[in-house]
């Protein structure tokens, strides 16, 4: 089975064991009574009396799940990362770790607390300090994708080991994902030169 480390040391089951485990974590709480070893028996016991659903519908469930915040953060890093190519936005740079992933942090360009959605076109994959600086307002985009820096905050020797000497945006390859103007604009005129 191939997949990289992550399913490398990851073996198949039998339904047997399958059902021995999930048996280990049904064992009654409170009292002795065993609970049917055989996973027919199971099924049995579940598919007769049971009592009607009276909860949310099924679909209010999964909307839920699917709108949770943790479950929206992880897809939006995720898909800023890979519109990206694991490549920081501003410095170039596509620093990877010891299992080759990249070190880059996928930040919101209109902030979550500002109602910035978790779309590709309203991130930016950066590294740890520029995410920082980005969310503080010293960093910010010009209408063309120019890096702007906060001057009178940042110095010069800072600007220059951290910001691509393009003075530009390293952008997707799909211009799909390009960050959207409206986006740049709010984060430009609301954050950007704000820090304290």
């Amino acid at each position: 089975m191939s997949g990289g480390a992550n399913t490398s040391a990851v073996r198949r089951l039998s339904f047997d064991e399958f059902s021995e485990i999930v048996m280990a974590g049904l064992q009654p709480q409170n009292g002795p009574e065993a609970l049917p070893r055989n996973a027919s028996e199971i099924a049995y016991e579940f598919s007769e009396g049971q009592m009607p659903f009276h909860g949310a519908p099924i679909s209010n469930i999964r909307e839920k799940i699917l709108s949770s915040r943790a479950a929206r953060a992880q897809s939006f890093a995720r898909m800023v990362k890979a519109a990206y190519r694991g490549r920081c936005a501003i410095s170039g740079l596509d620093l990877r770790n010891g299992g080759g992933r990249a070190e880059v942090q996928a930040a919101h360009i209109r902030p979550v607390q500002h109602d910035g959605p978790d779309i590709v076109i309203n991130g930016l994959a950066l590294s740890g300090t520029l995410h920082w600086m980005f969310d503080r307002g010293l960093i910010g985009i010009g209408e063309n994708y120019e890096i702007l820096v906060s001057e009178n905050k940042v110095p010069f020797e800072v600007r220059q080991r951290l910001i691509s000497p393009t003075g530009r945006l390293h952008l997707p390859e799909d211009r799909r994902h390009y960050p959207h103007p409206d986006y740049i604009r709010f984060h430009r005129e609301n954050i950007f030169g704000n820090a304290a």
